[in-house]
């Protein structure tokens, strides 16, 4: 199962009045488990910034100016999602603004959602959070995930943060790893397999409190999905 977790920073909030995507961040999930494969890109938007977009995501009209435009990166963009499950926070928002630069291109046809499935996270955590606050910031301290890189808005890193959010969201696996350079890529596909090293590792047998903790957190699996766990379900067939 491959997964896109996906985030954009854009010069405003409304497509419809021309506002752009200036930045694209995109993470890879393989079987709930992050890969070191990433996109990540700064785009130039051909048009002023609003005061208030550039206070979200710190990014200048000076800074992009030198940056390519959407056209000369969709084709690596779509080959990076194409065939996902994109996973984005506030779906709608992310998704009008990319079917906005694809319907500016030549032809104009394509859109997102003919390209890959989309899971909308925000609406998964308002589903298991209903009247409590459900934006990036809020369901990281629900789930103990670390923001205190997010001084500001970063596409990137958003994705990333969002990656480990929606894994224990849905009660699986959080992050082990994620390869690249947050913020600091530019126009960045990166993709490094892992080395699998042999190791001769000792067998150290549980004793009675790791196995009250095991059965803890099997038991908190079991609530936040709202069935038996994965691992419950593997060792009823065992």
């Amino acid at each position: 199962m491959r997964q896109v977790v996906l985030d954009t920073e854009t010069t405003g909030l409304e497509a419809e009045r021309g506002h752009r995507v200036i930045e694209i961040g995109a993470v890879e999930v393989v079987n709930r488990r992050v890969t070191r494969r990433h996109f990540h890109v700064y785009l130039n938007p051909e048009r002023d910034i609003d005061p208030g977009a550039q206070e979200v995501h710190g990014l200048s009209a000076e800074f992009l100016a030198d940056k390519p435009h959407f056209a000369e990166i969709t084709e690596a963009f779509l080959d990076f999602i194409t065939g996902a499950e994109l996973i984005i926070h506030n779906a709608a928002f992310d998704v009008t603004f990319l079917d906005y630069e694809l319907s500016l291109l030549p032809g104009g046809t394509r859109r997102i959602r003919d390209i890959c499935t989309v899971t909308d996270s925000l609406a998964i955590a308002r589903d298991k959070h209903p009247g409590q606050r459900n934006n990036l910031d809020a369901l990281c301290r629900r789930y103990g995930v670390d923001n205190s890189a997010r001084e500001l808005h970063g596409a990137l890193l958003d994705a990333e943060i969002l990656a480990d959010v929606y894994l224990a969201m849905t009660g699986g696996q959080v992050a082990l790893f994620v390869g690249g350079e947050g913020q600091g890529g530019q126009d960045l596909v990166f993709d490094q397999p892992l080395v699998h090293t042999p190791y001769s590792l000792p067998v150290i047998e549980p004793d009675t409190a790791d196995l009250a903790a095991h059965e803890a957190l099997l038991a908190l699996l079991d609530k936040e999905c709202g069935e038996r766990a994965v691992w419950r379900q593997f060792m009823d067939g065992a």
